[in-house]
């Protein structure tokens, strides 16, 4: 029987097979609507400077902030209101020593006005020649409740950098400088090849012996919430000859290949075989200090990542979040950690039940979350084989159990990651 190697640290191995596989070349452009998670594959400069024009925070009036200094309920400042600028508008005269203009939010500041009061701190009272005067009942300051000029972005500066995956708040600073198109990275296609002969797939009936094919469906997920493509290349019989022939042809296909089943080092386990035979400099990983899916194979053949998983449901999804995905995000362009971790989401909760580990490995153990009657955040571990999918499906996250830990007590708070 085959050995694995020495298992390396999660991070290690990412960064192995990471390390030498470029971004894929290929771009495309896309509207706006559709850009949303997509990584962006140039730097955007910003086209003009905004604001454009100093506009007003808040409803109020628009002042010399030297005019207002000492101003009180106890001590008002009175001032002559001279003009009145709704938004869209521009003022029609500056504003001189002791003057105001009555300012909506979003207005253009009138030349000579340097602050604007919230209208909270006035009151406007008429007066016998029939203008009005603003009661001032709080001093300002410069700048006070103004947006000045370039305060967001000047024109020329990089507005977002490559390589960011695009959010919502990105697309709005695209539509604020008058971009509606945007270039991104073309999705990485993924290869998904199942192996085993027991397997079929998720809609046949399974016969006696056989089970029905989990992981093609869940790496899948895993790869298209990563920003890929997942490419079905179906199951390929226990025989290296027909795996090497449809995992080369899958990999040809693809960007990647993600083989579940056949990683460990039983004598019917082929996939470490199979990808060795793809390309230089093949396999490169046998085995991450992960639980679950420490037999898991990691390679580059020609420049392109390929992964073996575990067939256990339960260490296929973990490792596909743990590697797949990451590897899914470099190939797309973006940048992250080099360790493959970042951009879940991370809380913090208190363990219920205490959970045993071993030093130096990852184990992400499956847990449901409550908030208890003081409202803090509590997680319960879910415990099962890691063949067993619903063992997630019952779990809303997993306790992540750091690499030089020896387990986690009841009462201590852990980190949880949401996939």
């Amino acid at each position: 029987m085959a050995e694995l190697f020495t298992v390396m640290p999660p991070g290690e191995a990412f960064a192995a097979v990471a390390r030498g596989c470029s971004p894929i070349a290929r771009t495309e452009i896309v509207p706006l609507r559709t850009a949303l998670g997509r990584v962006l594959a140039s730097d955007v400069a910003a086209s003009e400077t905004l604001p454009a024009f100093a506009r007003s925070t808040m409803d109020g009036y628009a002042v010399r902030a030297a005019d207002t200094h000492g101003a009180s309920e106890q001590s008002p400042a009175y001032l002559r209101l001279v003009d009145d600028v709704p938004t869209a508008v521009v003022p029609r005269r500056p504003i001189g020593p002791r003057e105001a203009a009555r300012i909506h939010t979003g207005a253009m500041i009138p030349p000579g006005a340097d602050a604007v009061v919230m209208v909270e701190d006035t009151n406007l009272h008429p007066v016998p020649v029939g203008d009005a005067e603003v009661e001032i009942l709080a001093a300002a300051a410069p700048g006070e409740n103004v947006l000045t000029v370039g305060e967001d972005i000047r024109a020329g500066a990089c507005a977002v950098p490559a390589g960011r995956r695009l959010r919502a708040a990105d697309l709005g600073g695209f539509a604020a400088l008058g971009i509606t198109r945007v270039q991104v990275a073309a999705q990485p296609r993924v290869a998904i090849l199942s192996t085993g002969d027991e397997v079929v797939p998720a809609s046949a009936a399974p016969g006696p012996a056989q089970v029905r094919d989990v992981n093609a469906t869940t790496i899948a997920a895993i790869v298209e919430r990563a920003g890929g493509v997942a490419v079905a290349h179906g199951i390929a019989a226990d025989s290296t000859l027909m795996l090497e022939r449809t995992a080369r042809a899958a990999l040809d296909d693809a960007d990647a290949l993600v083989i579940s089943a056949g990683s460990s080092v039983s004598v019917r386990d082929l996939t470490a075989e199979a990808i060795g035979a793809l390309g230089a400099p093949g396999v490169l990983v046998h085995g991450i200090a992960i639980k679950p899916g420490k037999p898991t194979v990691l390679a580059r053949c020609g420049g392109k990542p390929v992964v073996g998983l575990p067939g256990n449901p339960a260490s296929a999804l973990v490792v596909a979040w743990r590697i797949v995905r990451p590897l899914v995000r470099v190939l797309a362009g973006e940048r992250i950690d080099d360790d493959g971790l970042g951009d879940e989401r991370e809380l913090a909760a208190v363990l219920d039940v205490a959970v045993p580990s071993r030093p130096g490995r990852e184990d992400y153990v499956p847990c449901t979350l409550a908030r208890d009657g003081a409202g803090h955040l509590r997680a319960t571990p879910v415990f099962g084989a890691s063949n067993l999918i619903f063992t997630l499906v019952r779990a809303d996250a997993l306790i992540a159990i750091p690499f030089d830990r020896s387990g986690v007590a009841a009462g201590e708070t852990v980190r949880v990651i949401v996939p």
